[in-house]
């Protein structure tokens, strides 16, 4: 698909798939970018030696000399980060991707300030390489990215450098964007991007499923009600399930009634509101459900970015808010 080199985005433990299981099933990427240092530092430890991106840099001078000692790359996004790069122990070591705002409008160099940044970056005695980048905010959406290249490429013209711009809508749908380094996201988790595209259609093949089973099955009488609130009321005599899963492990409480869900691996909907360990779902029509039916809440045969859109939510809050207590078996 590109060229460019592909710095692999792992933040949020890997949104929620695993830091370390994440890094090893994506070894062959170049490089990978995350948040914290102390991730950063897990990577080196394990034994990664690809390029390691803090996506927001270093936060306070003290973080720079652990930096140098596990040769941590920075995104340099203010004024502010420039002046703590004196505190850097290690002369021409650290390699810095200086941050271009275009229009995200919230990280980066402005246009009147970028020379500037640049001149000091330059001369600074701690950097070594210099990588300019910037962050789409429409790559997603109908509005594109036109309009973001062209301030990125007349700002940054004077500058032979390496360049980074494409996240993963950019990278799927904009192939000029490719540059010299590539920053796939939510794609390498089989999530798609785009509101309209599913990640079927764009080959894409989900990374996580979240299973649990159902742990009771009782009989609701017409005009009865479940769950908190009593937000489902049974039109008709129906069967329900108890599913082990709640927002205490991830699921969105948020999620309404009818919201897709698979039960032995067909399809059914949620009723009723969703509790701390616990969701109801309709077994009217799967007369052979019991307890302990397997039911898959998002993953294989049911998309996330589906049960997200039911939820009114994004597919990526939703794989980033898996809980802790949730067992997570590798494969």
């Amino acid at each position: 698909m590109t060229s460019a080199r592909i710095m692999a985005v792992i933040k949020a433990e890997a949104y929620g798939h695993g830091l370390l299981h994440s890094a090893d099933a994506l070894n062959d990427a170049d490089g990978f970018a995350l948040l914290d240092l102390s991730d950063a530092v897990s990577l080196r430890e394990a034994g990664f030696r690809q390029t390691i991106l803090l996506l927001e840099g270093f936060f306070s001078a003290d973080e720079l000399p652990r930096m140098a000692e596990y040769e941590i790359a920075s995104v340099i996004h203010s004024p502010q980060q420039i002046a703590m790069l004196d505190a850097y122990p290690r002369r021409a070591a650290l390699d810095v991707w200086l941050k271009v705002n275009t229009g995200m409008n919230r990280l980066g160099f402005a246009a009147h300030e970028l020379s500037v940044a640049m001149e000091k970056l330059k001369a600074h005695p701690a950097v070594r390489d210099i990588t300019l980048m910037t962050h789409f905010s429409h790559a997603d959406e109908a509005a594109g990215v036109t309009a973001q290249m062209e301030k990125f490429n007349l700002q940054v013209a004077p500058y032979r450098l390496a360049r980074s711009l494409a996240n993963s809508a950019a990278l799927l749908r904009y192939p000029a964007t490719h540059a010299d380094w590539v920053r796939p996201g939510i794609m390498l988790y089989g999530s798609s991007p785009f509101p309209e595209v599913s990640a079927q259609q764009l080959g894409l093949q989900p990374v996580m499923t979240l299973q649990s089973e159902i742990i009771a099955v009782r009989d609701l009488e017409a005009g009865e009600s479940i769950s908190y609130g009593g937000m489902f009321s049974a039109e008709y005599s129906m069967r329900i399930g108890v599913v082990a899963c709640g927002y205490a492990d991830g699921y969105p409480r948020h999620a309404p009634s009818g919201t897709p869900i698979l039960v032995d691996g067909r399809r059914t909907r949620i009723l009723g509101r969703i509790t701390m360990d616990m969701l109801c779902i309709d077994l009217s029509a799967h007369a052979a459900a019991k307890v302990g039916s397997t039911v898959t809440l998002w993953g294989e045969g049911l998309p996330v970015e589906e049960v997200a859109q039911a939820a009114g939510t994004i597919s990526y809050e939703l794989l980033c808010a898996m809980a802790r207590r949730v067992p997570v078996i590798a494969r």
